[in-house]
């Protein structure tokens, strides 16, 4: 560049921004390190602050009783049901691969199976995405480390695979290649390598509810919650008040309630009801719980906030759940396994796979008489086999068939060979 352009007068150049994520969702964007919004970003502690004045962040969002029941309900219903690595030509488990013990019992020395899938899931819920890293022997994979979140870096590199940045602190950053990473990503995301955080998009609906928590909190701390009052239609004498005053004193209590008053010189009481203002704070604490719980899935009876009684209703809602809320998340967990931990060529052999039918079934009964017609009972063309029955319950395979009952199996039924 010639030196003659130092001085040439024109539109002013783009200066390049540091753009980081901010918790609303959106893009918060500083011109340099003497930005005082820099400053507010880092002082809030990477959170923003929504129309409602509260900053939320991932921390201050779990402190909301809505939000950590959505997460824990689906990161344990995650963690809790059985994840098996199976063959996909129908001969049951693959319990002699390495992975299968990673996955269904124990990921690396400190973790259950039950713990290392719910924080994963808790991290894929709150930040968008969650890590481990492979801990490797050759090509066996020994165990699965987690990573925090907040510390990875993902870069893409010329070649379109990627790269991830964990940040030790003064230990410096550790560089792991895509092949020695883990990645468990929420499905919606804006470059298909990074989740979208559902805290960060309900950031708006989180504040608010985070402000009405408060001001109700506030209420009890500095506002004053009258019973009732004491009406008189003159004056009351000095004697009169302090005798009222020690009564009072004496009826103070649980063991004391609902005691008569005895009332001089022409006295009236007036109870305390409930205003509109009050029972208005109320509706929109109860509307709060939806409008946080709606992008997470999660119907209104599972959140303990539904007054109606569902009856065997709430087996539907359950179903419902499964599928829309859950569903998704079973796909996530099984295509990222098929990919990070999976070798091209084992993809073809074994197949990863969630079994909800404990969250999908009816009562005893119901399942006993479908159970029974899929296997040929009253005369019913059978289409499942016994086998199939016992992997639904998710239990062991037998090596040979149990007789069936006399008179179970009707006309046409066929039991399986051994």
């Amino acid at each position: 560049m010639s030196i003659l352009n130092i001085f040439r007068r024109g539109e002013p150049q783009a200066t390049s921004k540091p753009v980081v994520q901010a918790m609303a969702g959106e893009a918060a964007a500083f011109t340099g390190l003497d930005d005082p919004a820099l400053y507010e970003f880092i002082r809030n502690g990477g959170g923003s602050q929504t129309e409602s004045g509260a900053t939320v962040t991932v921390k201050s969002a779990m402190r909301n009783t809505t939000v950590i029941r959505c997460v824990s309900l689906i990161s344990f219903s995650i963690g809790m049901l059985p994840l098996h690595l199976k063959r996909k030509d129908g001969k049951g488990n693959a319990t002699d691969h390495p992975l299968f013990r990673l996955l269904h019992r124990r990921p690396n020395p400190w973790q259950t199976a039950f713990e290392f899938r719910s924080l994963m899931e808790q991290r894929a819920l709150t930040h968008g995405g969650s890590f481990a890293r492979k801990i490797m022997s050759g090509r066996k994979i020994l165990h699965l480390i987690p990573m925090d979140p907040a510390k990875v870096t993902i870069v893409q590199r010329p070649d379109w695979s990627l790269e991830y940045r964990y940040d030790r602190g003064t230990k410096g950053p550790l560089i792991l290649p895509q092949n020695e990473v883990f990645h468990l990503r929420y499905g919606l995301s804006d470059d298909g390598i990074h989740g979208l955080s559902l805290v960060k998009q309900a950031a708006e609906a989180i504040g608010l509810a985070q402000q009405t928590e408060k001001a109700a909190a506030r209420l009890f701390r500095n506002g004053m919650i009258v019973g009732g009052a004491l009406k008189h239609p003159g004056k009351l004498s000095t004697e009169a008040y302090e005798r009222l005053k020690a009564s009072m004193n004496e009826d103070a209590g649980a063991e004391n309630a609902h005691r008569w008053k005895v009332l001089e010189e022409g006295m009236e009481l007036q109870p305390s009801s409930q205003t509109s203002k009050d029972s208005q704070a109320i509706e929109n604490r109860k509307h709060q719980i939806e409008e946080v719980a709606r992008p997470f899935g999660v119907p209104r009876p599972l959140l303990a906030v539904d007054d109606t009684s569902w009856g065997s209703g709430i087996d539907v809602l359950g179903q419902l759940f499964v599928r829309y809320g859950l569903n998704p998340w079973f796909e996530a967990w099984q295509q990222a396994i098929e990919r990070d931990l999976l070798t091209e060529a084992e993809t073809e052999i074994y197949e990863a796979k969630f079994n909800p039918g404990g969250l999908l079934r009816g009562s005893m009964k119901d399942q006993a008489e479908f159970f029974a017609k899929a296997l040929g009972a009253g005369g019913h063309q059978p289409w499942m086999l016994w086998s199939e029955v016992r992997d639904s319950f998710d239990l062991e395979t037998l090596q040979e068939a149990p007789p069936p009952p006399p008179g179970l199996l009707g006309k046409g039924a066929q039991n399986e060979p051994s």
